[in-house]
């Protein structure tokens, strides 16, 4: 039996493809491979319990089982056409599902579709809030980003409080076009007490959550060891989301506006109205 420790979410995710519609899909015949199915006739017999599943769940199969037809090559060098599906992320969490237990990269797959398709879950759901609740959304989410981030600094070598807030106004600086906490404060009208993601949009938000976690994944991926290494490399990841807006035809971080309401202020408001519901 294969060991468990050959997988990892890459094996599913180096298999993702994206379509016209920037929407991920996976091959029926890459996913067999990977689920390890020799046969594609025993493999087709999971892809039908997986459509029943589709269809017992109110769900339309063609949306998430597209019949589709390739020409691959063979050993002898000659061209056949197969056919194939495009599935849909919900269409291998199906599959995943009824697939042999016993294979030991199926509870894998089974937990990494999971995820993926609640996170899918989540983003539909997101789009639906006002502001105030995207703004508390992304800041209870940069919250959990930044102890992580925390984490990787620290194992970089960014050992004291001093250093850490050092290392964090590089990514400042990086994503606002040098300005560092000090300026942005004081660009922002806030007071030194004010947290500065407590007095961003949803969209300002969102970028620092991007320079948050790929900081943290790019400090561990290549084990960026020393402070000044730490600090050159949240700068550049920051400069680089700074690049991206910029291309994108989006408003500098630093000219965005700053909302009426802080977090804490919007949180209050929360809790106030679960209280009233209580009552």
């Amino acid at each position: 039996m294969a060991d468990i420790e050959k997988y990892s979410d890459q094996t599913f995710e180096q298999h993702r493809k994206v379509n016209e519609f920037g929407e991920d899909f996976w091959y029926a015949r890459d996913l067999q491979q990977v689920l390890n199915y020799e046969q594609w006739r025993n493999f087709l017999k999971v892809i039908e319990k997986a459509k029943e599943a589709c269809k017992n769940s109110d769900q339309l199969v063609s949306d998430h089982f597209a019949e589709v037809s390739k020409m691959v090559k063979l050993g002898s060098g000659a061209m056949r056409n197969i056919d194939d599906y495009e599935l849909s992320r919900y269409a291998c969490y199906l599959i995943v599902q009824n697939a042999d237990p016993k294979k030991e990269v199926v509870a894998l797959g089974q937990t990494y579709f999971a995820v993926q398709t609640r996170k899918q879950e989540l983003q539909e759901q997101f789009e639906t809030l006002d502001e105030d609740k995207k703004r508390l959304a992304i800041r209870n989410e940069l919250k959990e980003h930044n102890k992580s981030l925390a984490e990787a600094a620290q194992n970089a070598g960014v050992e004291t409080a001093f250093d850490y807030a050092i290392f964090q106004n590089h990514g400042y600086k990086g994503l606002y076009g040098g300005l560092g906490a000090k300026e942005i404060h004081h660009r922002k009208g806030l007071k030194k007490s004010h947290q500065i993601l407590d007095h961003m949009g949803s969209t300002e938000l969102a970028a620092n959550l991007f320079r948050a976690t790929q900081t943290d994944e790019k400090l561990r991926r290549e084990n960026i060891q020393g402070k000044s290494n730490a600090n050159r490399t949240h700068y550049e990841v920051g400069e680089k989301v700074r690049q991206t807006i910029k291309e994108l035809g989006g408003t500098m971080p630093e000219d965005m506006p700053t909302p009426e309401k802080s977090i804490k202020q919007i949180e209050r408001l929360e809790q106030k109205k679960r209280l009233n519901l209580k009552e």
